[in-house]
């Protein structure tokens, strides 16, 4: 067959850049020539010129377009000195794959995905390195340290129990006289806090006094038998004015004096502040009447609520960080105590208590602090940023970028999460990008 030319000449876009392109070959062998370069802007693909630079709409590097020769070259095809193609895919989502070239949804060329490039990443694909610039491609080494995370919350301050008392009578009787009368009142140890008159009470101070007169008259001459019964006597009233929460010096008082008082003083068990109070000056009142309740705030609890997936951060012993707003730049440290053993049905959430000195009375029952809970102990674990984790539901992928513009997706198997970062357990070793 006799050899032919053919001339062909394009005006690009209007632009009145003429390119002459000579294609020359025999008949039938697919063989094609050479062609001047063009260039265009992947996200503008009206915009072409005929040499290097950037886009004057986006600013992003200039594409050069593919060759004929390789644009015209169908799926499977072996022409001498030419790599296999296994299919085309979209540069901005790999996951777009096609058997014949064209554009991708996005308007983009689809680029050639060459079958030894998808062997050697076992199952990767290869992006051309101007094409991973242009979109924006971050990579992360994969780290082997510590790994720590700051638990942040919101707390409750709330009285210490087991500093709380509540102050009742054994007896029944009238209130004579009040010495503590409003609630917010402080109060120390031994403080008096009422005065009562009970029958009851004066009775037993009065067989308290006969039994001790009778003892002493048989102390000396008695039968020892009779003796014996009359300290058994003297024991037993004694003792019932102690159940009466009547003390030893009021007993030793009364024995010296030998006078009976009509009423009772009822002193406070503790330090503390009055946070209840139910009695009013002349009431009566009953035997196990509640009548104030004091709470010692030298030391308060604090509780947290804090989410399932941060359980794996606490431990008892852990020191903690309070803040208030209503005193900037304070830090008040105290330690995590109890982490509850169920969760909080409506929060979805596991109540924490924290306890803290408060000499100063600065934490008060009932306010807001903003808490800080810091682990005591750091895990060393391969580590990746959590925008590197792509959530599929049943699994997470990561991308390996291999060098070169190829890249491989791996399954990994994820631990904790910690300040913007995964644990990894499985899939991913340091050194790894």
């Amino acid at each position: 067959m006799d050899k032919r030319q053919i001339i062909a000449v394009t005006v690009a876009l209007g632009i009145g850049i003429g390119i002459g392109v000579w294609i020359g070959g025999d008949e039938g062998t697919g063989q094609v020539g050479a062609e001047d370069a063009v260039y265009y802007c992947p996200m503008h693909l009206t915009y072409v010129s005929d040499r290097p630079g950037s886009c004057p709409v986006c600013g992003m590097d200039l594409v050069k377009e593919k060759a004929p020769a390789e644009a015209h070259v169908h799926k499977g095809s072996t022409a001498s000195g030419e790599r296999k193609i296994l299919h085309w895919c979209a540069p901005m989502d790999p996951n777009y794959i096609s058997d014949t070239p064209g554009k991708s949804p996005m308007g983009m060329d689809l680029i050639p995905v060459y079958e030894d490039e998808v062997m050697g990443a076992r199952g990767g694909v290869s992006i051309d390195p101007q094409t991973v610039q242009n979109i924006g491609v971050k990579t992360a080494l994969v780290e082997h340290r510590p790994l720590t995370r700051m638990v942040r919350t919101v707390g409750r301050v709330d009285y210490d129990e087991t500093r709380i008392t509540d102050v009742n009578t054994k007896v029944m009787g009238w209130v004579e006289k009040l010495f503590v009368d409003y609630t917010g009142q402080s109060v120390s140890k031994g403080q008096p806090l009422l005065e009562i008159y009970s029958p009851e009470l004066v009775a037993a101070q009065e067989e308290y006094l006969t039994a001790l007169d009778h003892n002493r008259r048989l102390e000396q001459g008695a039968v020892e038998e009779i003796a014996t019964g009359a300290r058994e006597l003297l024991n037993s009233t004694k003792q019932r004015l102690l159940y009466w929460d009547i003390t030893e010096e009021q007993i030793g008082e009364l024995k010296r004096t030998r006078l009976v008082k009509r009423t009772m003083m009822i002193h406070s068990p503790q330090e503390g502040v009055v946070v209840h109070k139910a009695v009013l000056d002349g009431a009566h009142i009953k035997a196990g009447q509640h009548l104030y309740r004091i709470a010692d705030l030298s030391r308060v609890w604090i509780y947290a609520d804090i989410y399932e997936h941060e359980l794996p951060w606490i431990k008892v012993g852990q020191e903690a960080e309070v803040t208030l707003s209503y005193a900037p730049g304070r830090v008040f440290e105290g330690k995590v105590t109890n982490v509850y053993p169920f969760l909080e049905e409506k929060t979805r959430t596991v109540k924490v208590r924290m306890v803290f000195p408060n000499p100063e009375m600065e934490l008060k029952p009932e306010m807001y602090a903003n808490v800080k809970i810091r682990p005591v102990i750091s895990r060393h674990a391969i580590v990746i940023p959590t925008q590197a984790v792509i959530h599929s539901g049943e699994r997470n992928v990561v991308i390996l970028d291999l060098g070169e513009g190829r890249f491989l997706p791996r399954e990994v198997k994820l631990g904790v999460e910690a300040e913007g970062i995964y644990e990894v357990l499985e899939g991913l070793k340091g050194g790894e990008r």
